[in-house]
């Protein structure tokens, strides 16, 4: 009966992995060519790489058919693994980068390229942030994953959490307890407030009461106390995209922090070795993922990649500073609102250039933390540490 149970599981196990990969992936058109690639035992499809480096554009967004911008890209990072030194270089791009849409002489905010290759056709999207994130970067994009907003917050409870450790309370109290008009179906609690429309002789002509959302996102005011916090999949999400009391610089580095602590989640045996934990985390990324790789060529990265112990994480975030380089121009559209452009000229990424090319041998961006002040198990392996030695001193 046991081995009944068993075999009964793995076959289910083999094929949910099948028909789950094969709605992740847009290279395998069928579910045969997904179990073929999740079973086989080897393949002629190594990993791409240049300079011993596999770079991956990660992009997080809200999901298509969504409404607020659902295929507009609120993360836009780049992922560049060097797998013989055991190093990993975490780059994020802001979304207000004006850049020149690949192809055309139009111009947008990055974040909206995304939306732009939909419209040409499907799966087009990750192609022509590919080629864009490239131009920037310098670097070769070999591969993308892109994540909407349903499946991170399941794929970070598929994982039991996360827990971060902050040195100082997190807030956001405006980004998602925003007044609008009130209307009859989603702004209808009412605020107290109104908007008066004023004529050119500076009478006013007509209020509108204000309202808030009936169901406002992340509690309408998002609050984390200082010290450990659990995070589930809602609380990291809001937290991820919390902006507009920091700044989406800010909320850049805060997504690099989650998604190291993320992937020591999901790499861990206690993770990858129960089986309910993994099937939700296939179902979280069969719904809410695509990505441009195929089948066989997912089994080996995971194979190649998993077995990275604790490697080295350089961390960039380019934004509106010296070190950044990037600033706002001077003379931009009106049409365009806030933009950034690179400091050495409008479509000038040869500083960009340098630093995702030598990031390795860089010094640390001045204003990034370290991840181990955010990493709990770790204080907690440092902790444990200075206790044996101060143990072992004490019987000197």
């Amino acid at each position: 009966m046991v081995l009944v149970v068993f075999f009964a599981g793995l076959g289910f196990f083999i094929y949910k992995t099948g028909l789950t990969l094969n709605k992740i992936s847009t290279k395998d058109s069928s579910i045969f060519q997904s179990l073929a690639g999740v079973v086989a035992s080897g393949s002629k499809n190594e990993i791409k790489e240049d300079d011993g480096r596999t770079n991956i554009l990660l992009l997080g967004m809200r999901g298509a058919n969504v409404p607020g911008g659902g295929l507009l890209a609120d993360t836009i990072m780049v992922a560049s693994i060097k797998n013989d030194e055991n190093k990993v270089a975490l780059i994020s791009i802001p979304r207000d980068l004006y850049v020149k849409i690949p192809g055309t002489e139009n111009r947008s905010k990055i974040n909206a390229v995304y939306a732009y290759g939909e419209e040409k056709g499907k799966n087009q999207g990750m192609e022509y942030m590919k080629r864009i994130v490239s131009e920037v970067t310098g670097l070769p994009i070999h591969y993308v994953v892109a994540i909407n907003f349903a499946g991170f917050k399941q794929l970070i409870d598929a994982v039991g959490g996360i827990d971060i450790d902050l040195k100082e309370p997190f807030s956001e109290p405006l980004q998602f307890h925003q007044m609008q008009v009130c209307d009859p179906n989603v702004f209808t609690v009412r605020s107290g407030k109104v908007q008066r429309k004023i004529d050119h002789r500076g009478k006013v002509v007509a209020e509108y009461p204000l309202c808030y959302n009936k169901n406002e996102e992340c509690g309408g005011e998002f609050h984390l106390p200082a010290g450990k916090n659990h995070l589930d999949g809602e609380k990291a999400l809001c937290y991820v995209r919390s902006r507009m009391t920091s700044s989406d610089y800010e909320r850049a580095k805060r997504q690099q922090v989650v998604l190291s602590l993320l992937k020591d989640k999901l790499i861990s045996m206690g993770t990858l070795g129960n089986f309910s934990k993994v099937n939700k985390i296939l179902s979280a990324l069969g719904n809410n993922v695509t990505t441009d790789m195929s089948m066989a060529t997912i089994k080996k990265f995971y194979s190649k990649y998993s077995k990275m112990k604790n490697p080295q994480i350089y961390r960039r975030v380019f934004e509106n500073s010296p070190e950044g380089l990037l600033m706002v121009p001077k003379n931009s559209p009106k049409e365009a609102g806030f933009i950034l452009v690179p400091r050495a000229g409008w479509d000038n990424y040869s500083a960009i250039h340098d630093v995702c090319k030598n990031i390795f041998t860089l010094p640390s961006q001045s204003d990034i933390k370290s991840l181990d002040e955010f990493s709990v198990s770790k204080k907690h392996e440092v902790s444990v540490g200075d206790e044996a030695k101060n143990g072992a001193d004490s019987q000197r």
